[in-house]
């Protein structure tokens, strides 16, 4: 241990490398969160739970239990699999009540100083926040940093606060595959915010926007032309814009970009019928404009639950979420097959090599799939 690193006066290690500590033992690091069941000692398995142990201790807001039930539905080992369905199944009528909200934005524009800021002040009004924050998975080791919560240490100590950082798995717009049920799993622990922060790398946060009821936009200002930073499609999505660090010499460019994007949304269709998503500036350092963007989504509540849009919006949400688990397992299934494996290798280097057509060397592999399929008895 270097001078760096060693305990402080009260024998605990400083806050980044505590939290580093627990991601490594699969325990979500925060205080007050000691696991109910006792821990294995070194070098042996921990006792697995019972589906009645992971409901008794996620509905009880056992913050470790909650921590295992996340990391037994991020684990694809098919017996794990179907464990986490029955605990999900069995927790499924004490979901649905939070308000669920999507934040994403450009790499560099504050979005953990931000959710930090707004997580907190939503804490200290005796909400129960919990941040799931996906850390972009690397396409050559997919390993992940899952800092969140080093970035986030006032948020993370407040006990009314859970943040559990999640890799992205390197899936489409930085979302894991799994955040759904985290999410699910949250609600049903009694947490009423759940606060959806994105890899924000420009590629596609529709993911974000199927399984959240508002997603904001993060803007930054003074960094060239506004309407050039990030794509059109991404600004669709959203509910509302915020321009951050509004403060010091940099709040004559804010207010300058809000002016601009404000301009620039009346020309775009609204992501939610019936609303109009409005442009704010804040400062998550000094807490400017914090209390009025949470005024803009609790408005935003009211309006769509009166009107039905609300409703309707998690109704859509639940089937486009099945047909893409329908999509995702046909794709499994599909390169699983032996069919596939034996043909798949000769193809795929014959379109290489330009000697078969792409539709061609597709239809193939499908019309391998029938010559398998056992013939009907005459």
């Amino acid at each position: 241990m270097t001078d760096k690193q060693q305990p402080s006066s009260s024998g605990e290690l400083p806050f980044a490398l505590s939290v580093l500590a627990g991601i490594a033992s699969r325990h979500d690091g925060l205080p007050g969160s000691a696991p109910t069941v006792p821990s294995a000692p070194a070098g042996v398995a921990r006792r697995q739970l019972t589906v009645e142990e992971y409901v008794a201790g996620v509905r009880n807001g056992d913050r470790a239990i909650l921590a295992r039930a996340i990391t037994l539905i991020e684990s694809n080992a098919p017996a794990h699999m179907a464990q986490a369905q029955a605990v999900l199944a069995a927790l499924l009528p004490y979901t649905g009540g939070s308000l669920r909200v999507g934040i994403t934005g450009v790499p560099g524009v504050g979005k953990s100083t931000f959710i930090e800021a707004l997580g907190t002040m939503l804490c200290e009004r005796g909400h129960r926040v919990a941040v799931l924050a996906i850390d972009p998975s690397s396409s050559i080791s997919r390993g992940s940093i899952l800092g969140d919560k080093t970035r986030m240490e006032r948020l993370a100590r407040h006990p009314n606060a859970y943040i559990r950082p999640s890799p992205s798995g390197g899936s489409l717009g930085g979302v894991a595959r799994k955040s759904r049920e985290t999410l699910l799993l949250c609600e049903a622990a009694g947490f009423d915010i759940v606060l959806v922060e994105t890899v924000g790398v420009g590629q596609s946060e529709t993911a974000v926007r199927g399984m959240v009821d508002f997603f904001l936009l993060l803007m930054l200002a003074g960094a060239g032309d506004e309407l050039q930073g990030i794509k059109k499609g991404v600004i669709e999505l959203a509910d509302a814009l915020v321009i951050t660090k509004a403060d010091g010499d940099n709040r004559a460019r804010a207010m300058a970009a809000q002016a601009e994007y404000r301009h620039a949304l009346r020309y775009l269709t609204p992501a939610t019928p019936g609303w109009k998503p409005p442009v704010r500036t804040c400062s998550a350092l000094t807490g400017s404009g914090i209390a009025e963007i949470w005024q803009e989504i609790e408005r935003f509540r009211a309006e769509m639950t009166a009107s039905g849009v609300f409703a309707a919006r998690r109704r859509e949400q639940a089937r486009d979420w099945l047909y893409t688990l329908i999509d995702e397992q046909l794709r499994t299934l599909f390169f699983a097959h032996p069919a596939v494996r034996d043909r798949l290798p000769a193809l795929e280097q014959a379109v290489v090599e330009g000697t078969v057509p792409v539709v061609s060397a597709v239809q193939q592999l499908f019309a391998a799939l029938g010559e398998t399929q056992p013939q009907p008895t005459p």
